[in-house]
């Protein structure tokens, strides 16, 4: 199949200043072990490998946090929200650059941080380490990608295999994956969502009650909620993809109007101008990744919501080659997104 800010007690966002963070306590002790977390950070800024003693403690923390953190998260705005990343590692350097560094600007990424591109390792761990050192000003929901099945067919597998010459890191990731929020809402407003609505998903509660703890099904709403996509029709229909739905404006103008929201914004889908709305601004799909898998030729976008929820797009291009190192060659791979 192809298949930041202070939290409240439901998650929400007290404190807008930069967060200490974790990471203000350099040596941090993790199950036994110590790591340096702006050390990790540093170096996977450069797109240095970290030891893999350290991506397993670093994994073993950011299951800790993300435990903690309930399927439908509520945080405030300010927030800048992304759509997918695939590995593209300099690319992500390049957004960093235009939307700002992490913690100074608030983050929400919507899933998709591997597969497909050469980095996804750095690119993985970078977001985890930041989430780590920064757990308030940091948001990682779960993309359809963030699977252990899909990831042993789109590159991530493999470049683990690679890279470290066993699969233990892989292994520690698809782990954190398993721990990954499913969504968040953005002042009980603008729902995030990685893929798209789910004939079994009503309401927020729906979500919520969802146990996420575990690898993606093939069916149901967990999977639908990654998988699925909107489209120029009424109701629901079957997904091409395989997996999930498409879903018309009908189906959105009823979702929104019994969750009081006002916008739905997800990723998934490839658009060559960045961004896309429809449904009479209901919902944005938000792409992120610019000159996807090194051919496409599209821009990408991020969406910045100030603390009145207005929206501004912010539209780049691919990290120029020169900022670029010598990737791996990777193997073909099927073009279900095309």
């Amino acid at each position: 199949f192809f298949f930041f800010f202070f939290f409240q007690a439901e998650d929400g966002i007290r404190d807008r200043s930069p967060s200490r963070g974790l990471g203000d306590v350099y040596k941090r002790q993790v199950h036994g072990d110590y790591m340096d977390l702006d050390k990790c950070i540093d170096q996977l800024r450069r797109c240095e490998y970290i030891k893999e003693s350290e991506v397993k403690n670093l994994c073993n923390r950011g299951k800790e946090i993300l435990m903690e953190e309930n399927n439908v998260l509520k945080v405030e705005a300010p927030i800048t929200v992304c759509g997918d990343i695939h590995g593209q590692f300099y690319d992500l350097i390049e957004l960093f650059k235009i939307g700002g560094e992490c913690p100074e600007t608030n983050y929400l990424f919507m899933g998709d941080y591997v597969d497909r591109g050469h980095c996804s390792v750095e690119t993985f761990l970078l977001l985890l380490a930041l989430k780590v050192r920064y757990p308030e000003r940091i948001i990682l929901i779960r993309g359809n990608h963030e699977s252990r099945q899909i990831t042993q067919v789109y590159g991530f597998y493999d470049e683990c295999l690679r890279k470290y010459g066993s699969v233990n890191v892989w292994r520690y990731c698809t782990d954190v994956f398993d721990c990954l929020p499913l969504a968040a809402t953005i002042d009980d407003k603008i729902l995030c969502i990685h893929g798209g609505l789910s004939p079994n998903v009503s309401t927020l509660d729906d979500i919520r009650t969802i146990d996420r703890k575990k690898e993606v099904p093939h069916d149901g709403p967990m999977c639908d909620l990654m998988w699925s996509d909107p489209d120029d029709i009424n109701g629901w229909a079957t997904n091409q993809r395989g997996a999930g739905y498409t879903f018309g404006a009908d189906i959105v103008q009823k979702f929104n109007q019994e969750n009081n929201l006002q916008l739905i914004c997800r990723a998934h889908q490839l658009v060559m101008e960045g961004y896309k709305v429809m449904f009479n601004d209901q919902l944005v799909t938000v792409w992120s990744a610019p000159n996807y898998c090194y051919r496409c030729g599209n821009v990408a976008s991020i969406l910045e919501l100030d603390e009145n929820l207005n929206k501004s797009y912010k539209i780049f291009e691919a990290a120029p080659q020169e900022a670029k190192g010598t990737p791996a060659e990777s193997k073909n791979i099927p073009d279900y997104f095309l």
